[in-house]
């Protein structure tokens, strides 16, 4: 498995902390693979991201050069209080009733 082969490389690089991380955490990382079918269409891209990033990206090149990193960072804060404050940024990604039947089922079993 290519966590294990990542976990003895991080060992053999004297990175005892990231390799016992990486140990320790495989099955909490691995664990949407075990998410219903009708999650698939919604974990395998990475839309909502790309399209925050997009609208960040717009507005920054409005402004060109700022003053300082602050001045930047205000710019972003700014645009993500927007954009969570607004129904595009309530929008329900997926669907949790799904997740809490698959649980309920194996649960029953």
């Amino acid at each position: 498995m290519k966590a294990e082969y990542v976990h003895r490389k991080l060992a053999d690089m004297k990175l005892a902390k990231a390799s016992a991380m990486v140990r320790d955490s495989i099955h909490e990382t691995l664990e949407y693979m075990f998410f219903p079918d009708e999650h698939w269409r919604h974990i395998e891209t990475n839309n909502p991201l790309e399209r925050v990033m997009r609208e960040i990206r717009r507005r920054t090149r409005v402004v060109g050069s700022f003053p300082d990193g602050n001045a930047a960072l205000m710019l972003v804060a700014a645009r993500l209080r927007h954009i969570a404050g607004t129904s595009w940024g309530t929008r329900r990604y997926l669907n949790t009733d799904l997740l809490r039947e698959s649980i309920r089922e194996e649960d029953a079993s």
